[in-house]
């Protein structure tokens, strides 16, 4: 999925990037790993900055607010207050697949209380961590093997890396204890390198976690076309003229496909109105695309309930599920 990096105003508030450069059209991972600011925000502003702090919390984080205000979206660039035991915290829920850690600085002194808690999906946790792992490193590091992020405060206060591997998560912090500015204190030159040299004193790093089930891995040019760009909630839709509708198999019936027998036949799909082509997916993952009639078929691995849906070239799109046996 694509998005624009470009000028943008959000009722006053125009963010820049780091560089004050802007890219133009750039791949959603491409933008994170190279931490541009103004696709981070347009993302947020369709998430809501107000989830995001829920969910920093959940990890256990415990972000402060400019005179307890309402989170705005000046928080996705560091407009909200956190340690670095807390970047850690959240960077753990992350590798840990989406639950939150408790971290203790020893069996005596706990950081966090709390019980484990989902912070994520444990495929988005994953999808995170794989763009994360392609991030570009200090010079001496081939991208893949630890996935880590740095940021540079405002003023050059401060300069942070958070990376993990499959079995550890470190942070690194660089700055002054009298928080005065450095000229030229940046993340990725400043704390990068003594992350990677931490890990490598650690004897290099472990694999990450493996892939989830129902990960899917597409580039933009295959995905259908309501997903290669990313659409903010207040972009206008311009819809089909009616939606389109799942004509076959109909809601909440039961397909003998033979699979019982050890002989199935595929399961006939088919869609009707709205605008071809039509994208089909099964259990959240997509299985094909169908132009005239909408008709395309799919073999089930095995007998259960499947959830359905097609969308159409609009992004218009209908869901349903039926039992397969």
């Amino acid at each position: 999925m694509c998005e624009e990096d470009k000028p943008v105003d959000f009722a006053g508030y125009q963010p820049l990037n780091f560089d004050k450069e802007f890219r133009g059209t750039v791949s959603v991972r491409r933008a994170l790993q190279l931490s541009l600011n103004v696709p981070a925000i347009e993302l947020l502003e369709g998430v809501g900055p107000a989830r995001l702090v829920a969910r920093m919390r959940r990890a256990g984080a415990t972000p402060v607010l400019p005179d307890l205000s309402p989170p705005g979206l000046a928080v996705g660039l560091g407009g909200v207050g956190v340690t670095l035991t807390d970047l850690v915290a959240i960077h753990a829920a992350i590798a840990r697949g989406g639950m939150s850690v408790p971290l203790v600085i020893d069996a005596d002194r706990p950081l966090n209380l709390a019980p484990p808690a989902k912070v994520l999906d444990e495929r988005a946790s994953w999808y995170v961590a794989s763009i994360l792992a392609g991030a570009p490193g200090p010079d001496h590091v081939s991208p893949g093997s630890i996935a880590f992020k740095t940021g540079t405060s405002y003023g050059y206060r401060d300069a942070w890396a958070i990376g993990f591997d499959g079995r550890h998560v470190i942070g690194v912090w660089v700055g002054r204890p009298d928080n005065a500015p450095v000229p030229g204190l940046i993340g990725i030159d400043a704390a990068a390198p003594i992350l990677m040299d931490a890990f490598a004193r650690m004897g290099g790093a472990t694999p990450l976690r493996a892939a989830p089930p129902g990960i899917v891995e597409a580039t933009a040019a295959s995905l259908p076309q309501p997903l290669k760009r990313y659409r903010s909630p207040n972009e206008p839709i311009v819809a089909a003229s009616q939606s389109p509708e799942i004509a076959y198999p109909p809601q909440g019936v039961r397909v003998d496909l033979g699979i019982k027998d050890g002989d199935p036949m595929p399961l006939v799909l088919k869609a009707r109105e709205g605008a071809p082509p039509y994208t089909w997916f099964v259990d959240g993952a997509p299985i094909g695309t169908a132009s005239f009639g909408g008709t395309t078929s799919w073999e089930p691995k095995g007998p259960g309930f499947l959830k359905l849906m097609v969308i159409d070239a609009h992004g218009a799109s209908a869901t349903g599920t039926v039992f397969v046996e």
